[in-house]
């Protein structure tokens, strides 16, 4: 039924442009969060002693869980999401292309990485005791791959940036 009304009632180029830019824009600041944490963010606590580590990544983990940040975390995959079916569906209008390829690599190189491979370490990394003697082995087995998932989903967010900026411009280049 949803993909029914979709299919036959075109969006208006206002209301595709405008999501278009919201994810867009999603993407941008996703890509920045997952930046931050590569660049320096893990650097910093690799710093620490492997019991301090612990203790701020757990904490990281928990002050991330807010509204704003949840807004952006889903906000962002279900802009995307609306984006892919359009482009499903409307194959031939401007900007599909770009469309469905940001959507599709910000789906799974972001989205999908996380619940993947960055969440399940949290969350092994959460039932850890900062202080006990399994916190040096802990840190060490998380933070590697951690870092390099979130390499990855540094990447593809901003790739999933550039190609819906490379839709939005072919949205505006339509109505010109």
């Amino acid at each position: 039924m949803f993909l029914r009304c979709f299919s036959t009632m075109p969006l208006s180029h206002t209301t595709l442009s405008a999501i278009t830019f919201i994810a867009l824009l999603g993407c941008g600041v996703m890509a920045g969060l997952f930046f931050a944490f590569s660049n320096f963010v893990m650097q910093a606590l690799s710093r620490l002693p492997p019991s301090g580590a612990v203790a701020a990544m757990n904490a990281i983990n928990v002050e991330i869980v807010n509204p704003l940040f949840l807004f952006l975390f889903v906000g962002t995959p279900a802009a995307c999401l609306f984006l892919v079916i359009h482009a499903v569906l409307w194959a031939k209008a401007a900007g599909t292309v770009f469309l469905l390829s940001g959507g599709i690599v910000y789906l799974v190189g972001t989205l999908g990485v996380t619940a993947v491979f960055n969440v399940p370490r949290n969350n092994a990394l959460a039932r850890v005791d900062p202080a006990g003697p399994a916190a040096a082995d802990a840190w060490r087995e998380f933070v590697g791959p951690w870092l390099g998932w979130n390499h990855v989903r540094s990447v593809a967010s901003l790739l999933a940036a550039v190609l819906l900026g490379c839709g939005f411009a072919e949205l505006s280049a339509a109505v010109r």
